[in-house]
Parts: C-alpha cells; sequence; structure tokens
C-alpha cells in the first residue's frame, strides 16, 4: 500500500501534462501511485499518460468511455486510490520539488491528521510567481493537529481539493465525492474541512497553480456558471444532515454570498443574457439560506446589498462611480508629482550656482539602501580622519533606521536631497546617483564600486543581451565621466575596470573599505554579533549567499535549505541572505534558517558566520580576507558562464571545495572537507591573488589621498601578518565519533592564473 494516492484528472491539457505528471514521479519521497484519469480527451491526453504508465509501474492509466467532467474524473481515481493519504492535482499544476516528502513529514509529525493543508503559489505565462495571500493562515506554530474551530482563518484559503491531503480512511468514512458541474471543490472542501476531527498545517508551497491565459473552465462564458448554487445546496444539506455542524452555518452563508456576488461581478462568466435570472437566483439562495445577526464585513457590504436586493443596476452605478473616482485621483496625482519634480528641478539649478561647500560630503549605497558597504565605511572613516567635513547620507525612508547617529540623512528627491548634490565638494557612492546630476567643477565623485568582478561588467555585457537586458550603453559611459576616484582591491580588479569603464579617473588600488572591519573586528565582537542573531551556541553558522541569475526570468534558491540540514543535523545553522534583487531564498521558515536578507550589514554577517556557501557571488573574495572555510555551489555553471559570462573559470582556481550538486555539498560538510587542509590551500591562494590590500587601513588610505591629500600612505600590512577576526567555531573541538577532517581532492585541470578574457 503506497503511502500518497496522487490523482490527476486530465482533459484538453496536452501541452502541460507531461510537465504535471514529471513533477509527481520525479518527487524525491517515492512511495506513491499516480492515479491518471483520461475524461476521453480529445488531444493527446490518453497517449501522453499511456507512455509514463509504460515508463513507471508507479502510474495507473484511467481511460473513461465518456466525458464526465472534473468531478466525476476525480471521482473514477478515487474508486481505484489504495494510499494512505489522497491528493489531487489539476493537469495544467505542478508539485514542486520535494513537496511530497515535506508533507510526508508533516503528517508523520503531526500525528497523521485527516486533512493536511498546505500552500501554493500561482505562476504565470510570463514566468511571474505569486505566493498566496492568506499564507499567514498556514502557520505552523501553536498545537497540531486541531479542529477548524480552533482555526477558522483556514476557511480563507482557496477552497479547492487540491491544496490538501487527506487521509483516505477518514474520506470513505464520510462519504465524501465530486459533485458533477462545474465549482465541483465547494461541497467537497467545506465539508471535509469541517468534519475532519483532526486538521494540521504545512507552510510550505506545494503546488504551482498555473494561470492559463486562455482555456481556464472558470474563465470562460457559459450557463454552466449556474452550477453553482447547486454546489451550495450540496453544502447546507451537508450541515443539516450533521446538526454538530449547525454553528458553521453563518460562516458558510457569508461565503456563499461572496462567491456568488463573484461569479456574478466578473464579466467574462455569465452570458450577457442571463445576468438577471442568475441574481435571481442568488436572491433566492439569500433568502433561503440567510442567518439573522451574521456581521458582515464592511468591505462586503456592497456586494451582500447586491445579492439581497437584486439591484444590479445599482451597483454597476456606484462601481462605475468609484471607477471615475479612482482614475481621477490617480490623475491628480500623476499631475502632482509632475508639478513637484518640476519645482525640485528649477530649486537645483538655483543651487547650482551657490558656491560649493568643501566641508560637505554626501554618500549613498545600493539606490538609497541604508548604511553599508564601502560607501558606509568610506563614511565612518570621513569622520575619523577628516571631522571636519559634514557628512549625510542619502537613505529611502524604510531604511532610515540602518543609519547609524554621526551623518546627517537625507531623503531621494527632496530639496535636501538636491541641494545636498549640488553643495556637497565630495559624491561617494557605490553605484551611480541620479542621471541628472551636474558634475560642478571643484566636486570630487569617488566610485567605489561593490565587489571584485567575477561575472562580465560594464561594456562586456554589450555581447551578454540576457544580462544587459535594456542596459543604456551611453549613459553608462556619461555617468563613468563623472568619475574622479574608482576604488579597487586587486590588481584583476584594477584591470577590468579600466577597461569596461573606461574613463579618465584615476584608480585607488587601496583594498576595500568596507573588509576594513574584518581586520579590527574582537571575539567578542562575535560573540555579540551571533548573540544577535539568535545563533546557538556551540552551532557552526553557515552563512549562504546565492547571487542572481541573469538567464532566469523567475529566481529561485538552487539549495533546499531544510534538506541540507535535515542532513547535516543540529550542530548546524544558515545564515540565508538572498541577493538584494530576490526573497528569500529559504522561501519560508525553516527550523535552523536564520532569514537576514533584510540585516543592513553583511560584514557583520561574515563575523557572524563560520564558513560562507555562495556560487558566483562577490562577497567570496571578501570572505577569503577572513580565512574562514568558503563552499562554491556550482550546479549551473555553464548555463551562468554562458548568459553573464565570466573572466575566468572559478572552478580551475577556486577558494575552498567546489561542489557541483546539493548532495556534493552536503556531503563536504557531513565529511568535514570544508574545513579540511586542501580547503585551506585554495583559500590561501585565492586570498593571495584577491586580498593583497585587505588589510584594515583601505578606508584610512582613501581619506588620507583624496581628502587630505597626503601622498605617504599607510603600508599594506602583508598577509602573513594580518590576524583576521576568527571564526565562533574555529577552534571548536569536534564531537565524539565525528570523522577526522579530510581533503578535498584538487579540481580538475590545471590551475590557470587570473586573467582578462575579452
Amino acid at each position: 500500500m503506497p503511502r500518497f494516492s496522487v490523482i490527476v484528472p486530465a482533459y484538453k491539457v496536452q501541452a502541460y501534462l507531461h510537465e504535471c505528471l514529471e513533477s509527481v514521479l520525479s518527487q524525491s519521497f517515492a512511495d506513491l501511485e499516480l492515479i491518471a484519469v483520461d475524461d476521453r480527451s480529445p488531444d493527446a491526453c490518453g497517449e501522453i499518460i499511456d507512455e509514463f504508465a509504460a515508463r513507471d509501474a508507479r502510474v495507473r492509466a484511467v481511460h473513461l468511455p465518456e466525458n464526465v467532467g472534473l468531478g466525476q474524473a476525480r471521482n473514477a481515481g478515487l474508486e481505484r486510490a489504495t494510499g494512505d493519504y489522497l491528493l489531487f492535482l489539476d493537469s495544467d499544476d505542478t508539485l514542486t520539488p520535494d513537496a511530497l516528502r515535506a508533507i510526508a513529514d508533516r503528517v508523520k509529525e503531526t500525528g497523521e491528521p485527516d486533512v493536511l493543508v498546505y500552500d501554493y503559489a500561482s505562476t504565470y505565462w510570463s514566468g511571474r510567481t505569486v505566493r498566496n495571500q492568506f499564507a499567514a493562515q498556514l502557520t505552523e506554530e501553536g498545537t497540531a493537529p486541531f479542529r477548524l474551530e480552533d482555526r477558522p482563518g483556514l476557511l480563507r484559503v482557496l477552497m479547492v481539493a487540491w491544496n490538501k491531503a487527506y487521509r483516505r480512511e477518514f474520506v470513505e468514512g464520510v462519504g465524501l465525492t465530486f459533485p458533477p458541474g462545474y465549482y465541483e471543490d465547494t461541497p467537497w472542501t467545506y465539508p471535509a474541512l469541517m468534519a475532519a476531527e483532526t486538521l494540521a498545517t504545512l507552510d510550505r508551497v506545494c503546488v504551482h497553480y498555473r494561470q492559463r491565459r486562455r482555456g481556464n473552465i472558470l474563465s470562460t462564458t457559459s450557463r454552466g456558471h449556474f452550477d453553482v448554487f447547486e454546489q451550495y445546496d450540496r453544502v447546507f444539506a451537508f450541515v443539516e444532515q450533521r446538526p454538530e455542524l449547525a454553528h458553521w452555518r453563518p460562516v458558510l452563508f457569508r461565503r456563499m454570498v461572496d462567491h456568488l456576488s463573484t461569479v456574478f461581478t466578473k464579466r467574462d462568466r455569465l452570458p450577457r443574457d442571463s445576468r438577471a435570472e442568475f441574481l435571481r437566483r442568488a436572491r433566492a439562495h439569500y433568502r433561503r439560506y440567510r442567518t439573522p445577526g451574521v456581521p458582515v464585513p464592511l468591505r462586503s457590504r456592497l456586494r451582500h446589498t447586491l445579492v439581497h436586493f437584486g439591484v444590479h443596476r445599482t451597483y454597476r452605478v456606484l462601481q462605475a462611480s468609484m471607477t471615475v473616482r479612482r482614475r481621477t485621483h490617480k490623475a491628480a496625482a500623476k499631475l502632482a508629482r509632475g508639478l513637484r519634480a518640476a519645482v525640485l528641478q528649477a530649486h537645483y539649478r538655483v543651487q547650482l550656482r551657490l558656491p560649493l561647500r568643501a566641508d560637505r560630503a554626501v554618500f549613498a549605497a545600493y539606490w538609497g539602501r541604508g548604511h553599508s558597504c564601502n560607501p558606509g565605511a568610506l563614511e565612518a572613516a570621513f569622520r575619523t580622519f577628516a571631522p571636519q567635513v559634514r557628512t549625510a547620507w542619502i537613505a529611502r525612508p524604510e531604511h532610515r533606521s540602518a543609519v547609524p547617529p554621526g551623518p546627517r540623512h537625507v531623503r531621494p528627491g527632496t530639496a535636501a536631497y538636491w541641494t545636498a548634490l549640488a553643495r556637497s565638494k565630495y559624491l561617494v557612492n557605490n553605484v551611480n546617483f541620479d542621471r541628472r546630476l551636474v558634475k560642478r567643477p571643484g566636486q570630487v565623485f569617488v566610485q567605489t564600486q561593490h565587489g571584485t568582478p567575477l561575472k562580465h561588467m560594464g561594456l562586456d555585457l554589450q555581447e551578454r543581451p540576457a544580462a544587459a537586458r535594456d542596459m543604456d550603453f551611453g549613459e553608462l559611459l556619461r555617468g563613468v565621466d563623472k568619475w574622479d576616484y574608482v576604488l579597487s582591491a586587486n590588481r584583476h580588479t584594477t584591470l577590468t575596470w579600466e577597461r569596461v569603464y573606461p574613463g579618465r579617473y584615476e584608480t585607488l588600488e587601496y583594498g576595500y573599505p568596507r573588509n576594513d572591519v574584518f581586520q579590527r573586528a574582537t571575539s567578542a565582537d562575535v560573540a555579540r554579533l551571533r548573540e544577535a542573531l539568535g545563533i546557538p551556541r556551540d552551532t557552526v553558522a553557515v552563512l549562504y549567499a546565492p547571487t542572481h541569475r541573469d538567464y532566469r526570468r523567475v529566481q529561485r534558491s538552487h539549495l533546499d535549505l531544510e534538506r541540507v540540514l535535515r542532513r547535516l543535523g543540529p550542530r548546524f545553522v544558515i545564515l540565508a541572505r538572498a541577493h538584494y534583487w530576490q526573497e528569500a531564498p529559504a522561501g519560508r521558515p525553516v527550523p535552523g534558517v536564520i532569514d537576514v536578507t533584510d540585516h543592513p550589514s553583511v560584514e557583520s554577517l561574515c563575523l557572524a558566520s563560520d564558513a560562507l556557501i555562495t556560487d558566483y557571488s562577490s562577497l567570496m573574495f571578501d570572505y577569503a580576507g577572513l580565512d574562514r572555510p568558503i563552499v562554491i555551489h556550482a550546479d549551473d555553471w555553464e548555463a551562468y558562464e554562458a548568459a553573464r559570462g565570466t573572466y575566468f573559470d572559478l572552478r580551475a582556481c577556486p577558494p575552498g571545495a567546489v561542489a557541483r550538486s546539493e548532495d556534493e555539498l552536503i556531503d563536504i560538510f557531513a565529511t568535514g572537507h570544508w574545513r579540511g587542509s586542501r580547503s585551506a590551500q585554495l583559500r590561501a591562494a585565492f586570498r593571495e591573488r584577491f586580498c593583497p590590500y585587505d588589510d584594515g587601513r583601505a578606508a584610512e588610505r582613501v581619506v588620507r589621498r583624496v581628502v587630505l591629500g597626503e601622498t605617504r600612505l599607510p603600508p599594506v600590512v602583508p598577509l602573513a601578518e594580518r590576524r583576521p577576526a576568527p571564526s565562533a567555531a574555529a577552534s571548536a573541538a569536534m564531537p565524539a565519533g565525528r570523522p577526522a577532517l579530510a581533503h578535498v581532492p584538487p579540481p580538475a585541470g590545471p590551475v590557470s592564473p587570473v586573467t582578462d578574457r575579452s
């Protein structure tokens, strides 16, 4: 008897069926049967199902003699199901990787509940993925299992059959089946949730719900939408047969009215000549099932009035007036923004005619984010080594809390912002300022950049359209012409910047100021940071920081962090930090994973961690200065290199062990290779190439050269004499019974020097 029976009815979905079935059969949890029901589909669905059945014994092909519709096709699958739990999947949707394993684990953890509710995400033809807006109802906190009375908010989650797993014995005991017609999920899901003695939730996206441009049944204009009335008749009949469920009538009534009004107001559902008839029947259902004293939320009162009185013309008038009001407000807001922009530009032109302030400097990083990166370290150095210069920091309001005391906070797009750009002598940024910036004679622009380049940058992207997108290279060079100084951390970076950002600036090969803290921090600082982040004592904290993929429209994590931690055990925790263009790598709360995506200082995260996992992020070059273990997860190197282009083959000269798959990565940590002697050798060679100047005094050298005009600068501390902040786990003894640290075999092929490639 399999653990799961996954039932997939198919009708006119030949373009999507292969992907759907493959998503089930490729699950890491293999104890399943896949019951694929061909609902007499006129296309190739039946043939596709037979092909899958021929190659995999877990597939049971069912061919119906005539087309019976989605509900009856599911019933045909139910009759043949033998699994402990039943799952339904529409044939144009897919299971997410490892979904069944997560469901199996949660079912076992919560004591075999009658129904387990899990999450889904809508996927669009454009590649955009949007998680269910009521995902908060699926929190795993609190008692589990529970009854619907304990968590009535579950009724706000989409009432469909395919976002739940049902214990088969429970379904048979209650006598649940699907009715014919549209909206067949309604008389299945409400009774299932209300009758269940035990419910549990799984806060994980297990289904990708495809939003098709055309072909969705509920988006077609048809009298079939009248079936919604009979479906609610079945729901209320179920409640009437079970007096213990009578207290759910008010909730069901309110949900029914909301549903009926939604069907009526969707213009693409009802034929025009049937709309009045639909509203009459809706009014009759309102009166039949009305429960006195039911509170109606303010946002739903207009719709309830529509159904109660059948005043569709009045409703249309009110709706039209609200649309006019909304459009008028939008037009007025657009006009106000235009006037404000014109006034600010006039203000800026006036400020440009006033004298420069030699004692002012303005800083920014990452398009208005908080006090961070090289500009953040330089701003602090300005206050230390050039206190006569008053500093200001440009940050959007949501990042204001990340600006420390000292610099004046300036909000982008305000009069103060344009004044600062016009009057400050020193302009410091790791990207460019507003393109309307006029570089005045006497102003000094320090372009700090924000990393050592592995991927192609600047003019090299002209041959990489997937990465360049709509980059305006002329505008790029006009920005470069405003730079006076560009910071560099090593010779490779210097040669790259001067070629891909050609200009008249002077390169300051002094190291990156943001890395100074790695040489200055103490063990006490590391302990304080770990405590603030909630890292348990005597654990190994691994910072996971993946980079952006230009070849993917939709970004996703390349690691299943939950699985990685499950394999490594409780001794490890993961600090998960997404690229600033992405969402959190874990995607949802996972025990042992601390989401640090919004933490204002990546340098603090580096100090708090004991090792780094990354793919192709430039963070590896900075982290190497800490002399702590680095593991490269290069599972898609060929695709990344083809789309973005790289300046050298990272696999040939990595900063540590290289994993080409998730299993290899787990093995590297489980066996101790991640901090073995071979990894240390690779890291030492990497540091020598890319960290020659990161000795803790880079910011001081920049300020002394740019602001104070000094030419005799602090000498660079040799690598052998540097003492970066020690890792919290560096000297921790291995637990008894753990294998000794093993060696990582060297990468295949010779180790090539780092050179630029055209």
